[in-house]
């Protein structure tokens, strides 16, 4: 079952739910079978973060309710150029709109400008968003355990799964983690931010990640800020790292993503 959430949380899910009622009652997803169909060629989105050393993940987002306003004249093509020109190996694009300034319009120009996998992030409930993350170039999408029953985690994997997309499972807690792993989840995120208070511990990584069987891939997200904090991580065999606040406030972003890449 979906584990007790937090008020923003559940108002960010709320308004995701109420954005797709009016959409499907709009009648304007009827095209997306098309659109999925005419949709880009898949990227390996696995295979960008199976290296030897940790892989970096940027993020391109204008706010969140963590952060406030991250970036004022936001430019995701922008930033996911600069992202991977100085060594990121996949791009992740907000594409929630009311909290994170986001957009599928952005996500789908991003992937466009680039040659690297891209992410969608969102707080995905319904298969429409599965799709249309797909229609637009997605070449994974995020699920999020905790918002999730165990048969909507299953259906959406699933479905992404048919349409060729990688999967991330992000977790929280062990239960959580029980959950992702009986989803038979290839790639889990280990969340370091707790949704019912909004604060980061990378500890919640180092918890984590010795219970997570052999051949799963596992990306550690947020509170990641400096070089040192990567090599913790390899340390504990994280295979990768996704990375936002840290890059879009830094005073030279692109020193930044060298820094966190490792070039």
């Amino acid at each position: 079952m979906a584990t007790h959430t937090a008020p923003i949380l559940d108002r960010i899910v709320e308004s995701r739910r109420a954005s797709i009622a009016r959409l499907k009652a709009s009648g304007a997803v009827s095209g997306l079978p098309q659109s999925v169909i005419a949709a880009p060629p898949v990227r390996d989105f696995r295979g960008a973060l199976s290296r030897p050393a940790v892989a970096l993940i940027a993020e391109c987002k204008q706010r969140s309710p963590s952060g406030g306003l991250l970036q004022r004249d936001y430019d995701p093509v922008g930033l996911a150029r600069r992202y991977a020109a100085n060594g990121a190996s996949a791009i992740s694009v907000l594409t929630e709109p009311e909290f994170f300034g986001g957009s599928l319009d952005h996500l789908q120009a991003v992937h466009a400008a680039i040659e690297i996998p891209v992410l969608c992030k969102d707080f995905i409930v319904d298969p429409v968003q599965v799709m249309g993350a797909r229609a637009v170039g997605a070449d994974a999408i995020l699920l999020i355990t905790a918002i999730l029953e165990d048969g909507e985690l299953a259906s959406l994997h699933a479905l992404a799964t048919r349409l060729r997309m990688a999967v991330v499972v992000e977790v929280h807690s062990e239960a959580e983690l029980q959950r992702a792993l009986g989803a038979d989840a290839a790639i889990i995120g280990l969340n370091n931010r707790d949704l019912t208070t909004m604060k980061t511990d990378r500890a919640t990584t180092a918890r984590l990640r010795p219970r997570i069987p052999a051949g799963r891939l596992v990306i550690s997200e947020s509170g990641i800020d400096a070089r040192a904090d990567i090599e913790e991580l390899e340390r504990l065999g994280v295979n990768a790292v996704l990375v936002g606040e840290s890059l879009l406030r830094a005073a030279d972003l692109d020193s930044k993503v060298r820094e966190l890449s490792g070039r």
